[in-house]
């Protein structure tokens, strides 16, 4: 592994996913390309790529290799940019990832931020997996409820996300509001594909709802938003995006236990780096306003 333009030429096409893409970004030939790969295969005694007409596929390794890649060259970039005294320029890749359903919140945000910085390049990722930072999965994650304890992160907390109950109002004027808790299970809901979500409203409505009154379920935040719009049933909705939507009638009124902390997660790595704390102020400045009384 002591080879580093093999490791890096990997990587470019394991991002890229062709020879030809690859070895223009290095500035090289095709096939020195191709010669790079199948020395570093050899060398490990792996096959990092799935050769096929429409160009190259990371395997099993291959994306284990990326992983680490994708953390070398973001920490060589950086050390590259402080040598040379251009630590302040904002470019190169931004990966993000957050919990699903905090689109309306990150994603005005990374659109204000490629405005501004042209060169900066935005990968936004929405996924209840727990992406690994040590890996190189994301350079900063957006996560929801306790606070995260891994020793190697920085870990800043970002703000409550607030939840509401919500009905339109073409579902009122079918079935009306719930008066009290216990009139919930004579209501339509619409819930979570996972049963077991941790979510605190999610635990709430399962705690009072019977499974029966959930009538609709999905994993996607803006199906829920269309499901709700169009009156299939009640069902919870970020505060922050319902108040611009309108149609839409709170069916209960709000309760702390339905809201959830957010935590700014980066690797301590790369928590430095300009473009991850440009964005981490940036959200935070923006963000003041997710919790909305």
């Amino acid at each position: 592994m002591e080879n580093w333009d093999e490791i890096r030429t990997a990587y470019q096409v394991a991002r890229i996913g062709t020879v030809s893409g690859a070895a223009e970004v290095l500035g090289v030939h095709h096939a020195t390309v191709i010669r790079h790969i199948d020395s570093l295969e050899g060398r490990l005694g792996a096959k990092l790529f799935q050769r096929h007409p429409r160009g190259y596929t990371a395997t099993e390794a291959g994306q284990e290799l990326l992983k680490v890649a994708q953390t070398t060259e973001d920490q060589f970039a950086h050390l590259a940019a402080r040598i040379t005294g251009t630590a302040t320029e904002i470019s190169g890749e931004l990966v993000v990832t957050s919990v699903p359903g905090l689109s309306d919140l990150v994603t005005p945000t990374l659109v204000r931020l490629q405005q501004e910085y042209p060169d900066l390049r935005i990968r936004y990722v929405s996924d209840a997996r727990l992406f690994r930072l040590e890996y190189g999965e994301a350079h900063v994650a957006i996560r929801a409820g306790g606070q995260p304890q891994e020793p190697d992160n920085v870990v800043q907390s970002l703000c409550t996300h607030r939840m509401g109950l919500y009905a339109s109002e073409a579902y009122v004027a079918r079935h009306g509001l719930p008066k009290h808790e216990e009139d919930l299970a004579n209501h339509r809901f619409i819930g979570h594909s996972d049963p077991n979500s941790r979510a605190p409203f999610l635990r709430w409505l399962a705690a009072l709802v019977p499974d029966s009154a959930i009538v609709f379920r999905t994993n996607e935040a803006r199906v829920s938003f269309e499901a709700v719009l169009e009156g299939a049933g009640l069902g919870f909705l970020s505060v922050l995006a319902a108040r611009s939507l309108p149609g839409l009638v709170e069916a209960l009124p709000q309760r702390t236990e339905w809201d959830t902390p957010l935590w700014l997660v980066t690797h301590v790595d790369l928590h430095r780096t300009p473009r991850i704390q440009l964005f981490l102020k940036a959200l935070k400045d923006d963000a003041r306003h997710c919790g909305l009384e």
